[in-house]
């Protein structure tokens, strides 16, 4: 690892293992990954204190020289009582050796933990204060307006939509289509085990209501094989937009 941290690129801390220099970094590139990290806002004068840190990371001690980073990062963010860290990865390809897609796969797995030599994320979703731009770990249990029916969408095969509206600040939903699902009926049969391994990426790591949600998602598919006119009438969009309590509450178009 070779870097440099602070606000005019003070020496980085640390042993000093890796690669010797800038140079070498460059021309070692196939094996290695430039991570940049920044504390607070981008800028000095959007709250932040301007510190930078750019280090190369060639895969010596990943899991150490993360730390480091961060320690030096903080360093220069005594006064600060909150904030965020900003975090950017350049570099890697797919060179002969696949040394850059080990690298990767080392920097990734620091949201990783193990259970019973299982591998699970330690993080499951984020959220994002717009007012405030601050990152943070979140889970939902509430998951907005139509559910079911944003669901049955993506599992049908929809690809990833915008469906918020920061103009109007209102949720668009639709409209949706899609044809009926193949073997409904038989995937409804499947125990949990068959449901798990067949319909997740990562059958292992899955929260606990997974299996419920495809089920109940399924069900929904089966009774509305067709969505058009049906759930959305006139074929036109759902809308739905926060009230003074906060919570989304349907609207007419035009309102």
């Amino acid at each position: 690892m070779t870097g440099g941290a602070g606000r005019g690129g003070g020496r980085l801390p640390g042993p000093g293992r890796g690669l010797g220099d800038a140079a070498a970094g460059e021309r070692t590139a196939s094996a290695a990954a430039a991570v940049g990290c920044g504390a607070g806002p981008s800028a000095p004068a959007a709250g932040g204190n301007g510190a930078t840190c750019l280090t190369h990371c060639d895969g010596t001690d990943t899991k150490a020289e993360v730390p480091l980073i961060m320690s030096s990062i903080k360093s220069f963010s005594d006064h600060t009582q909150c904030g965020r860290l900003e975090v950017h990865l350049v570099g890697g390809f797919s060179d002969d050796r696949q040394l850059s897609q080990k690298l990767t796969h080392q920097l990734l797995k620091l949201n990783d933990r193990e259970e019973n030599e299982n591998h699970f994320p330690i993080i499951y979703g984020i959220a994002v204060n717009i007012k405030t731009a601050e990152i943070y770990r979140a889970s939902f249990h509430d998951r907005g307006p139509e559910e079911q029916l944003r669901a049955a969408r993506a599992l049908a095969g929809g690809p990833m939509i915008s469906i918020y509206d920061a103009k109007t600040e209102q949720l668009r939903i639709g409209p949706y289509s899609w044809t009926p699902f193949p073997h409904v009926d038989f995937w409804l049969q499947q125990d949990d085990k068959q449901i798990l391994e067949n319909l997740s990426t990562s059958p292992l790591a899955e929260p606990p209501h997974f299996v419920e949600h495809i089920r109940s998602t399924l069900m929904f598919l089966k009774k509305f094989p067709s969505p058009a006119n049906i759930l959305f009438p006139g074929n036109k969009a759902l809308l739905y937009k926060k009230n003074e309590d906060g919570l989304w509450e349907k609207i007419s178009p035009g309102s």
